[in-house]
């Protein structure tokens, strides 16, 4: 049995690498969203207290609960499709940390 260990460590710098630059995008792309959707419901809330629209907040934070179960459906089929390398889920912690 013969083992390659150029490959094997060529695999696990290509997907420490690729779960590094992926945790750092996921996560600045998370606090982009999170700024715009925060924006946007203080814009709401604002109008409201000015009296412009009227706003039914039982339904707005169940819509938002619901959006919210999703994204983590959503995040846990993308988790069981990424290869389940050790290197890609530590490159991803230290580019979440870092972004």
């Amino acid at each position: 049995m013969d083992l390659n260990l150029n490959g094997i460590i060529g695999d696990v710098g290509v997907w420490g690498i690729v779960g590094l630059i992926t945790g750092y995008a996921l996560k600045k792309l998370l606090k982009l969203t999170m700024a715009l959707i925060g924006a946007y419901i203080l814009s709401l809330f604002y109008l409201q207290q000015k009296g412009v629209i009227t706003i039914n907040t039982d339904k707005l934070f169940n819509l938002a609960s619901n959006i919210t179960q999703q994204v983590i459906g959503l995040g846990q089929k993308v988790v069981g499709i990424l290869p389940g390398t050790g290197s890609f889920v530590a490159g991803f912690y230290i580019g979440f940390k870092k972004g």
